[in-house]
């Protein structure tokens, strides 16, 4: 059998990849242990793109010239480690992607909160200053789908560290590291240097016409950048103290610098609000303002941005009862951010597939602005431990209509419902959307 090029896993990124290589004219094979997606069936049927799903044909896939992997499959899958021990190359779909993309450029964006949102408003930014430009990777289209169907001179690309460990030469031309908590943590053998190192990652190609943004407050970031030889031109962003290059927070407003360019802007005329949006809204304006973007358009762009769906994403006021959607926050720290950012008494919905939670992370925060908490859970009982001293009523739930109702219940005049869960979905939801989708229907119901 001639050399091909195995792609494992038929996801998103896998179809997009099969596209790209089909396109390139090079022999490919999709592989999924699991069930495919109807859309992607047909997808690869209609590009006479071979696959199967369910089972994996190994002696096909140990005699693959290159394997293309799914960051959705870890690195001690047994088939991933025959291949390893092989020595067969294994590559992430974005780092296929940028071996096509030519002279193309590419703004990335990682960190363990917030990227998701800055990479969204950096996009934002640059399509209002008409840069000819796509959004891709984890949040939408795929990277190597981008390329193969619809290449642009500019990629907006928001990359997971599980991307970032298998690329060998993707160079982005701007890097931003949001910030680093511990996260994830399961596929890097619990240690947390590893999860940094594999962020870090982002600058590993950069060259000194490049330019890493990356958090000065982020005591993680601040304390292992100097463990890296980064190459690029650092440019930091800080609501603690003015930098001379980047960006800065000082008496409420936002300062950019790039060169000799300056861009000054109340933080009152950001569409985004709260603290962590602040760090967002600096990291994206330092990216439109180092590729050269004009002022105004940045400042226009971060007036009219439209936030999320399922990240602090406000459903509805119900009896003078406000009901925020932030299903995104997946992890404690997200939900650390959506708590700092409340203003009003909170009645907070948790719960769901715990990754190892340090509930004690948000046990201030919760103590100053939560008065009461709804679990939405198979299993509560790290909630109730965590926090049954601190708030004086913690319910438990088995729905999304029933968390809404009881949170109702005990929400008064003025109160913000909060669904914040710091839990993945997958007990009672499909998925984060799916819960955040499922939420909204029950406060519409009221």
């Amino acid at each position: 059998m001639s050399k091909e090029i195995i792609i494992l896993g038929g996801g998103e990124s896998g179809v997009g990849a099969a596209l790209l290589a089909k396109q390139k004219g090079l022999p490919c094979f999709v592989s999924d242990g699991g069930r495919l997606r109807e859309e992607h069936r047909k997808e690869l049927s209609a590009a006479s793109i071979e696959f199967e799903e369910g089972s994996h044909s190994e002696e096909r896939i140990m005699n693959a010239h290159l394997v293309i992997k799914s960051p959705g499959i870890p690195e001690k899958n047994e088939l991933v480690k025959k291949i390893r021990l092989k020595g067969i190359e294994v590559i992430s779909e974005i780092e296929w992607a940028s071996r096509f993309m030519g002279d193309s450029k590419v703004i990335a964006i990682t960190g363990s909160n917030g990227k998701t949102t800055t990479t969204a408003l950096t996009f934002h930014i640059c399509r209002h200053a008409n840069l000819d430009c796509a959004l891709v990777g984890n949040i939408g289209t795929s990277f190597a789908r981008q390329v193969a169907e619809d290449p642009k001179p500019w990629y907006i690309v928001e990359v997971s560290s599980f991307q970032l460990d298998d690329i060998v030469h993707f160079r982005p031309h701007v890097a931003i590291l949001t910030n680093i908590t511990e996260d994830h943590l399961d596929r890097y053998e619990y240690i947390f240097n590893n999860y940094i190192r594999s962020k870090f990652r982002i600058t590993m190609n950069q060259q000194a016409t490049d330019h890493f943004i990356y958090c000065e407050d982020d005591e993680v970031t601040k304390t292992h950048i100097k463990e890296f030889s980064i190459l690029s031109n650092p440019l930091p962003f800080s609501m603690r103290k003015e930098v001379l290059q980047g960006a800065f927070i000082k008496d409420q407003e936002m300062t950019v610098v790039t060169g000799d360019e300056k861009l000054q802007m109340s933080i009152y005329d950001f569409a985004l609000k709260g603290k962590h949006n602040q760090y967002n809204t600096m990291a994206a304006g330092l990216a439109a303002s180092v590729i050269g973007l004009r002022k105004n358009k940045i400042r226009e762009a971060i007036q009219s941005f439209e936030a999320l769906e399922h990240r602090m994403e406000h459903v509805a006021s119900v009896r003078g009862v406000e009901f925020i959607n932030d299903s995104k926050a997946t992890n404690v720290n997200s939900t650390w951010y959506a708590l700092e950012s409340m203003t009003a008494p909170v009645i907070l919905i948790l719960g769901g597939v715990d990754k190892g939670n340090d509930y004690s992370l948000i046990l201030e925060l919760v103590k100053e602005k939560v008065k009461g908490i709804v679990c939405m859970g198979t299993d509560n009982t790290k909630i109730h431990q965590a926090f049954q001293n601190d708030v004086a009523v913690i319910v438990n739930t088995t729905s999304a209509a029933e968390a809404v109702h009881s949170a109702f219940q005990l929400a008064d005049k003025g109160d913000v419902v909060l669904l914040s869960p710091a839990c993945a979905s997958f007990d009672l939801f499909k998925n984060y959307e799916d819960r955040g989708n499922q939420f909204k229907d029950a406060v519409k119901a009221l």
